[in-house]
């Protein structure tokens, strides 16, 4: 099935919210915008994946537009707390949000009440990228404790129930939810702990003091290839051509059927203009689609997008239903 096929009547409904703002704003607003510097909101720490896919637009939309799109990480609770302020900011085109699978895809099933809603507080704009995890692990470590695949590492972490610490780059992101379904689906138990990013998390997986993470490939991209993590599988259903070479977990482990992939887009509150909406989207695709970005892109393991305001809604309904499943059937809780 087209992942990107007509939207559904709700998510229709939620790109319709905008015209409201259109319509509270005077011709020569929507016309001159923007004569400000406009912020993007990471909900994480810096150097993590969100981080990364969101200074790789900002300075394409600054020449685009003229104005500086500026990178504010405001990390916390998952994501939840980057999200809460745009969505309470005004929807006037100066406030966006890099938005992810967490924030607008797992943390309602997830957690007990959110301070904004996923669907009703927002208007997509357009989904950047898409991402596999990839399980690693610190390549001297998993050498000491003789893991050198996933199989390996599901024997060993039976052997030692909860003597694994699991990093993760906060409570509902994507990296906590493949954790959990992998220990689900491998029947086995890991000591789960939540940081405020990638950033932070891969620097103690480096370190040495977490013993693997199911990260966002591009920000553990680089640690790979500096041979400092050990690549055991990657999340998603097909290999990443960024690492050919890595068997997914179905491959590695014969867990049928595990897929946790990723994904990050720009939303601005509801009630943002069309028209403000639509020339974001249209640059951002314009610029995912260069060869320069694309490749850069692609090397890290991403797969650039850049679709529509009514596909990346699609998108986000499809999610909601997808991960409450998830969290329903792994048990996951936020720690």
């Amino acid at each position: 099935m087209n992942r990107f096929a007509r939207p559904t009547r709700r998510a229709a409904l939620v790109v319709a919210t905008s015209l409201v703002g259109l319509a509270a704003l005077p011709a020569s607003a929507q016309g001159t915008w923007p004569t400000k510097p406009v912020r993007i909101v990471v909900p994480f720490a810096a150097g993590g994946t969100t981080d990364i896919l969101a200074r790789a637009v900002a300075p394409e939309l600054s020449r685009a537009f003229g104005q500086q799109f500026i990178v504010d990480n405001r990390a916390g609770a998952g994501g939840n707390v980057g999200a809460e302020i745009v969505a309470r900011s005004a929807p006037d085109g100066y406030t966006l949000l890099m938005g992810t699978v967490g924030t607008h895809g797992i943390n309602r099933a997830l957690y007990d009440k959110l301070p904004y809603d996923p669907i009703k507080d927002f208007v997509p704009i357009t989904l950047v990228a898409g991402v596999p995890n990839v399980m690693v692990m610190q390549t001297e470590k998993a050498r000491a404790l003789g893991i050198n695949n996933v199989a390996d590492f599901i024997k060993y972490a039976k052997a030692h129930p909860g003597k694994m610490n699991m990093a993760s780059s906060g409570n509902g992101t994507s990296i906590h939810l493949a954790g959990e379904l992998f220990k689900s689906m491998s029947g086995t138990y890991m000591v789960h702990f939540p940081y405020r990013g990638s950033g932070p998390a891969l620097l103690d997986m480096v370190g040495g003091t977490m013993d693997v993470m199911f990260d966002n490939l591009p920000s553990s991209m680089p640690q790979i290839k500096a041979g400092k993590l050990k690549a055991l599988a990657v999340t998603s259903a097909q290999r990443s051509g960024a690492l050919p070479d890595v068997p997914t977990i179905e491959q590695a482990a014969g867990l049928k059927g595990f897929d946790a992939s990723s994904w990050f887009g720009l939303l601005a509150p509801a009630g943002t203009p069309p028209d403000i909406v639509n020339r974001i989207q249209q640059e951002v695709a314009r610029s995912l689609g260069t060869a320069a970005i694309k490749e850069k892109m692609l090397a890290q393991g991403a797969i650039p997008s850049g679709n529509t305001p009514a596909e990346f809604a699609r998108l986000i309904d499809s999610e909601h239903r997808k991960w409450a499943k998830v969290v329903k059937d792994s048990g996951a809780k936020v720690d």
